[in-house]
């Protein structure tokens, strides 16, 4: 995901975005936990989409505050 498809979508669909990928984050987490974890670089990308979009969400509040 890059920070353009990010930036087409209005706050509401960015708000699902981002609990989606905290829910991901948590399912990764667990299985890192247990030894079931695969591949490790999946944590990494799922941390900087969710600080993608946490981005993308500031953006447009501070554009919709001016």
């Amino acid at each position: 995901m890059n920070a353009q498809e990010l930036r087409d979508k209005t706050p509401d669909q960015l708000r699902e975005e981002l609990a989606n990928l905290k829910k991901e984050s948590f399912n990764l987490r667990f299985q890192q936990a247990t030894g079931a974890l695969e591949n490790a670089s999946q944590m990494r990308r799922v941390r900087r989409d969710a600080a993608r979009v946490k981005t993308i969400l500031n953006e447009k509040a501070q554009a919709a505050a001016e």
